[in-house]
């Protein structure tokens, strides 16, 4: 894991990636608790047997599933030390190019895309990308903003 010692050194890393994740199995039994969570029974994330004869050969994770693994998984490959505070704010943007089958296997990886300094702190704008192993295309990409209190 890449640690930052305070912004000046986070803003020495713009337009850098700066790693990956492990590799995370997206299990049946977590899909199902993140449909519990939220109430999304769809079958096409819950109903094996159903979904085996669907578009997809099987049962996939929710779209939002994935979209939260990204503060886990993302701090697994960096972080910012000399802070007093690092709080999620949100998303500028975010894609699900493909599915995540069950039973796959996902990482993720992160590129910081900008520094934004505020009274306080700064705004750390970082670009992950959720890949499938195996696969052509990745399964979220998302442009999230953290903001850094000094």
């Amino acid at each position: 894991m890449k640690v930052f010692q305070g912004i000046d050194e986070v803003e020495t890393s713009v337009g850098d990636h700066v790693g990956y994740s492990d590799w995370i199995e997206v299990t049946q039994e977590r899909v199902d608790a993140f449909a519990d969570a939220t109430d999304d029974h769809q079958w096409i994330h819950v109903d094996p047997e159903r979904a085996a004869s669907g578009p997809y050969g099987g049962t996939i994770a929710h779209g939002y599933l994935t979209l939260s693994l990204l503060p886990a998984l993302g701090n697994r490959i960096f972080d910012v030390d000399g802070v007093r505070m690092k709080i999620n704010y949100g998303t500028n943007k975010v894609r699900f190019p493909a599915p995540v089958p069950v039973g796959s296997r996902i990482r993720c990886g992160a590129r910081i895309e900008s520094v934004e300094r505020t009274p306080k702190g700064a705004n750390l704008i970082t670009v992950y990308t959720i890949e499938i192993e195996g696969a052509e295309r990745p399964a979220l990409v998302a442009e999230t903003i953290r903001v850094l209190v000094d």
